[in-house]
């Protein structure tokens, strides 16, 4: 059997087509629950963000005019999902406000000697606030203007999130280089 067109598989779900809606969601699905996790404090969390995404798009489908992918039309509908579910979590239990917080560089070694899913698990042990803004900012690519409007928060608050998270990753990056080189200086 061929694959479905995203036309197709859009006209199908529209007339409640169930091979269609299982089509739609297999194809997509291992891709959205990667941009849930990126959201999510932990797996449980991603599944409900993802189960809820695609509710939405269902629900919306009739609203795609096909003028852009449908992939990205969908990944929009589970960001802004997460963000929904994160406005109810709500991080004004973090203590906003700009501070000092000197960006010191990185050295190129300690990334270089981190694969993805180790980055992945740094930006995912981030406090939800700090995780939130910098998958905005840096995976989504939304400027601080956009995400004060999606998150209900000033642009400063934007900024400073992201500051704090760029500086926490920095730090637990540093820790890391420093604990891979304490073990090869230990192991001669």
């Amino acid at each position: 059997m061929r694959e479905l067109t995203e036309r197709e598989l859009v006209e199908g779900c529209l007339r409640e087509d169930r091979r269609c809606q299982e089509a739609l969601y297999k194809r997509y699905a291992r891709r959205m629950y990667a941009v849930c996790l990126r959201y999510a404090r932990h797996e449980l969390e991603a599944q409900d963000m993802m189960q809820e995404g695609f509710v939405r798009v269902f629900d919306k489908l009739g609203g795609f005019r096909q003028e852009g992918s449908l992939e990205g039309w969908v990944r929009r509908i589970m960001v802004h999902t997460a963000i929904n579910q994160y406005r109810r979590r709500s991080f004004h239990q973090e203590r906003f406000g700009l501070e000092n917080l000197p960006e010191d560089p990185v050295a190129a070694t300690a990334l270089a000697e981190l694969g993805e899913r180790e980055l992945l698990a740094l930006v995912a042990g981030l406090p939800d606030g700090y995780r939130t803004v910098f998958n905005l900012f840096a995976i989504e690519g939304y400027d601080h203007a956009e995400i004060a409007a999606m998150l209900g928060c000033g642009e400063s608050t934007s900024r400073s999130q992201l500051a704090k998270a760029r500086r926490m990753l920095q730090e637990r990056i540093h820790a890391i280089h420093l604990t891979t080189h304490e073990g090869k200086a230990s192991d001669r």
